[in-house]
């Protein structure tokens, strides 16, 4: 492998692990009030662009990391934005009896 699939694959692990943590958090706890909307629609388009450039490009590694990334910030995005109950609702479709 050179250098630079190694930089790709390093970049890669970090940005669609970067996300990790605070979706599961948002999951398990069923909170997001800590979470800045505008931050992450910005954070959504971005992804949404980066993922279309990839297209149009068909360069995989783009469009799977960026995929990804876009994934899980955009639940996020639907997490924050969505009422309590329903943000409730879907945290228990996706872990039940996880609210701490």
């Amino acid at each position: 492998m050179d250098a630079a699939s190694l930089v790709g694959a390093a970049a890669t692990l970090c940005s669609v692990s970067s996300f990790a943590p605070q979706a599961w958090k948002i999951i398990r706890t069923r909170d997001a009030s800590g979470i800045s909307t505008r931050m992450y629609v910005i954070t959504v388009v971005g992804f949404s662009l980066w993922l279309a450039y990839g297209v149009l490009l068909g360069q995989w590694p783009l469009i799977l990391t960026n995929g990804t990334c876009l994934l899980l910030s955009g639940l996020i995005l639907v997490m924050k934005l969505l009422p309590r109950r329903q943000r409730a609702a879907v945290a228990e479709a996706l872990l039940p009896g996880g609210s701490d």
